[in-house]
């Protein structure tokens, strides 16, 4: 099943436990066994395999232990820069890097006769 914004948040979440499970079963894992090395409690897979809502740190536990959280980058992709960010930057390559500069501290202008 393909997940979409037509289906409700409990069929997203019985799909999601559901593939868990599928995924556990092919490492082959017993449910103690991936609760034990998630740091979970059994109780506690069982529930997300049935599509119960569980808190997101335990997810990520879950999916490290699937080999799977790299799956994350694929769910929520980091941000790139914006178009018109790019609009404005393009031909503008920065050739030099300036030095931090100071304020004249005596309050008048400079002039070439001066001794500093």
């Amino acid at each position: 099943m393909e997940t979409s914004k037509l289906l409700t948040d409990e069929t997203i979440l019985v799909e999601i436990g559901r593939r868990i499970a599928r995924q556990r079963i092919d490492r082959q894992l017993t449910q103690a066994e991936m609760a034990e090395q998630a740091g979970v409690s059994k109780r506690t897979v069982e529930r997300i395999e049935a599509g119960a809502s569980v808190q997101l740190s335990t997810l990520i536990r879950v999916l490290r232990v699937l080999g799977l959280l790299s799956g994350l980058d694929h769910l929520l992709p980091e941000a790139g820069p914006r178009p018109m960010d790019l609009l404005k930057l393009q031909g503008k390559v920065r050739q030099r890097a300036s030095s931090v500069r100071h304020p004249d501290r005596s309050g008048k202008p400079w002039s070439w006769d001066e001794k500093v």
